[in-house]
């Protein structure tokens, strides 16, 4: 029971950091539409410290949806 929940907590880590990514993306796109250069730099690092943290989870991931291809 507790590898189901700590499989369901790892998923929702994950959403957790989409939606961050996702912050950071509109947060480009409003800084290019303002001109906002240090804001553009700003949110182009958050997004790349996004990325890097969600790096861990990729393996998780792909072997949680391997596992449950039909043999």
């Amino acid at each position: 029971m507790s590898e189901d929940n700590n499989e369901r907590d790892k998923k929702l880590q994950f959403l957790g950091w989409i939606l961050f990514v996702i912050c950071a993306i509109l947060f480009i796109a409003s800084s290019i539409r303002n001109g906002d250069w240090l804001s553009l730099a700003a949110s182009i690092l958050f997004l790349v410290a996004c990325i890097f943290f969600m790096i861990p989870f990729m393996g998780i991931i792909t072997a949680d949806d391997s596992d449950k291809t039909p043999k």
